[in-house]
């Protein structure tokens, strides 16, 4: 007996130790593609084999960045941006988590909406801009109400979904005891449904970027958006590429921070 538990135990201290080596083989080759990425890039834009005027190179992105650090631009631009993009992305997830608990709660007003969302879901969210600029006067709440319509359709429809797939088998046995539906949705429904939720937090990350970016290209004066409307328009496209690189740092880092969060309440 002791012998199969200290095989079992090797095998485990094996195993553990594999997933070691293989993740830092991942990070390694994360590592070669970047460098080789940004290396190519210079090579070519050096040699003028792309045109530097229109690509740029990461060495005169990189001069631009400290350039913008030194004065703080970046930061007031990027300040905005992640304040209105944070903002949008929980207003988003909440009233989507809160319209598929409607949805859940009566089905009737299910069944009624069911093609209104279907509809919304299809049509381009980033339209309905203008309309949104002009309702809630250009500033900051149109720039967070188009981050968070973005999210809040997609939202709805994923975690209704999931809340609908729940095992009924699950509720029948709480009922069987005298649950409320309110206890019921605590219960079994939120508990089941919780890793959806997160990977939809997960997708609501690039969204509300995306959302905010296109509201500020309409209306703002400030932010990473506005950074690359005004680099189009004076044709400086190191401006441009230094903007989308800080926008897909942050949002890299939103994400692993919900990841994260994702790994600790599952832990619980």
């Amino acid at each position: 007996m002791n012998k199969q538990l200290k095989k079992v135990e090797l095998l485990h201290k094996n195993y553990i130790q594999s997933l070691k080596v293989e993740k830092r083989w991942v990070r390694f080759y994360q590592a070669v593609i970047f460098v080789l990425f940004f290396s190519i890039w210079e090579f070519l834009s050096r040699n003028e084999w792309i045109d530097p005027l229109i690509f740029s190179s990461p060495s005169k992105i990189w001069n631009l960045f400290i350039d913008n650090i030194q004065d703080g631009s970046l930061f007031t631009h990027l300040g905005v941006t992640l304040t209105e993009t944070i903002f949008g992305f929980l207003l988003g997830t909440f009233l989507g988590v809160f319209i598929a608990a409607i949805l859940w709660w009566s089905p009737m007003i299910s069944k009624i909406l069911d093609p209104y969302l279907v509809v919304l879901n299809a049509m381009p969210k980033v339209a309905l801009g203008p309309v949104l600029i002009v309702a809630l006067s250009p500033g900051y709440p149109s720039i967070i109400a188009m981050g968070a319509i973005i999210c809040v359709i997609i939202t709805t429809i994923v975690v209704y979904t999931s809340f609908k797939e729940v095992d009924p088998n699950y509720l029948k046995v709480l009922q069987t005891f005298g649950a409320t539906r309110f206890q019921c949705f605590k219960e079994a429904i939120i508990p089941a449904s919780f890793p959806t939720i997160i990977s939809t937090l997960k997708v609501n990350v690039g969204l509300s970027w995306v959302g905010v970016i296109v509201g500020e290209f309409l209306v703002s004066s400030k932010g990473l958006g506005y950074m690359i409307i005004y680099g189009f328009q004076v044709f400086n496209f190191t401006l441009v590429f230094l903007s989308l690189l800080v926008i897909a740092v942050i949002a890299t880092i939103m994400y692993q921070l919900v990841d994260l969060l994702e790994k600790k309440l599952i832990k619980q």
